[in-house]
């Protein structure tokens, strides 16, 4: 089984960025990607990035790109998204999630808790 737990999550201005990060332990072997997810209040899941753990291949929907970028640092078993240019429409709870493939963006086997983010507009 694995665990993931998100941290980072908060407040910020219009145009503010933030730093998430996702700590992946157990079954680390069985985790080809770890997905980025977001719901926001009332709303369904959207997936807003993906990377493939062995060669840091990323993958981003158009409203994020160029915004959001996610990268690993495998000594330490955590996966970070960059959150830049931060809209109202941000807002949201952003979960990690694993799987061994990025598929649709949003539908993984195992996720975090998830951690929230405030556009303070």
């Amino acid at each position: 089984q694995v665990h993931l737990v998100e941290s980072g999550g908060g407040l910020v201005r219009p145009g503010g960025s933030l730093r998430l990060s996702c700590e992946i332990s157990g079954a680390t072997s069985d985790t080809r990607v770890i997905g980025w997810v977001r719901q926001a209040p009332g709303g369904g899941r959207e997936g807003v990035a993906c990377i493939q753990i062995s060669d840091g291949s990323t993958y981003y929907p158009p409203s994020v790109k160029g915004r959001f970028t996610t990268s690993t640092d495998n000594a330490k078993n955590t996966v970070y998204v960059d959150l830049n240019s931060l809209e109202p429409e941000d807002t949201a709870v952003y979960f990690c999630a694993a799987d061994d493939s990025c598929g649709n963006l949003y539908e993984y086997a195992h996720w975090g808790q998830g951690t929230q983010v405030t556009d303070t507009s």
